[in-house]
């Protein structure tokens, strides 16, 4: 049993004759014949009463009627969710990110949601390290990480250029300086992230190899609670520039650059080689394009990078 026998048999059951049914479906009245014999046959019941000329419906018939309306009903029903699915009327768009990668998801999920209002965006908390299994093993379609997974299953685009910034509150003395010495630093009291990361080991070397104090005298546990620190007057710190672009920009935190101390690293939207990449996936990377496009600066698309 098909999909294209239950239209033939619809069409018997709602013209009454075999004549008018072939003429509807643009077939052979014999080809219609055929097609509800075999399909008798094959549920072994009688679908019409042969002794009537209205080509009234048995039980059996009748029964099947109802399953056949409800099946080519899901099947319109499918075909438009396709139709929708294509046109970014409906999906899911799944990505991995942690802490500071997230921050740069928002620009762009900013801009993605205005475009593609019903598609549900959920973006799902992770260490850095496991983004790229969780991507591989379908968890998420989109992760974003700060290195380069060196795994030739994914595609790397790289999508912003990070900075490790030194920012003080606008009332600290060395806020009216545009660039300083790390030895300038040996006084000052860092708050600093309670995590360990690449960044935080980079400065510490730094502070050693100079020769200078540093004293982490407060650990936190988010960006936003050592801004916030920072801010009300209570130390400095080293942060990623793009966790502090919306303070700088207000006046809120003032940036200094520190001598000896230029650390870089590459911020990378990834996702799958094989398989299939969904709409609302392909759809965010054409946005994650155009906000570079737009803004310049920090922001890139540089695939294979």
């Amino acid at each position: 049993m098909d999909l294209s026998q239950l239209e033939v048999f619809l069409a018997v059951a709602k013209e009454g004759r075999f004549s008018r049914a072939a003429e509807k479906l643009h077939r052979t009245q014999s080809a219609v014949s055929q097609t509800i014999h075999k399909l008798e046959e094959e549920i072994n019941e009688p679908l019409f009463d042969r002794s009537s000329r209205e080509g009234l419906l048995t039980d059996a018939g009748r029964i099947l009627q109802e399953y056949a309306e409800r099946l080519l009903n899901l099947r319109t029903d499918a075909q438009g969710a396709l139709v929708e699915l294509r046109e970014l009327q409906r999906g899911n768009l799944s990505i991995a990110a942690n802490e500071l990668t997230s921050l740069y998801l928002l620009p762009v999920l900013g801009d993605f949601r205005r475009l593609h209002p019903r598609i549900k965006i959920t973006v799902y908390r992770a260490l850095g390290s496991h983004i790229p299994d969780d991507v591989l093993r379908h968890g998420v379609e989109l992760g974003v990480v700060t290195y380069d997974p060196q795994d030739s299953r994914l595609h790397s685009v790289v999508v912003y250029e990070d900075e490790l910034t030194l920012v003080v509150p606008p009332m600290h003395p060395l806020a009216g300086e545009n660039e300083i010495s790390l030895k300038q630093l040996g006084e000052e009291s860092f708050v600093a992230h309670i995590v360990s990361s690449p960044y935080r080991e980079k400065v510490i070397e730094a502070f050693r190899h100079y020769k200078t104090p540093l004293h982490m005298d407060v650990e936190l546990p988010t960006l936003q609670a050592i801004k916030r620190f920072v801010e009300g007057g209570n130390g400095v710190a080293f942060l990623p520039q793009i966790s502090v672009e919306s303070e700088l920009e207000r006046g809120e935190l003032v940036r200094i650059r520190v001598r000896e101390l230029s650390l870089h690293r590459k911020l990378r939207l990834i996702y799958r080689k094989s398989g299939s990449t969904s709409h609302a996936a392909k759809a965010c990377l054409k946005v994650a394009e155009a906000i570079a496009q737009q803004r310049k600066g920090n922001y890139r698309f540089e695939r294979g990078r």
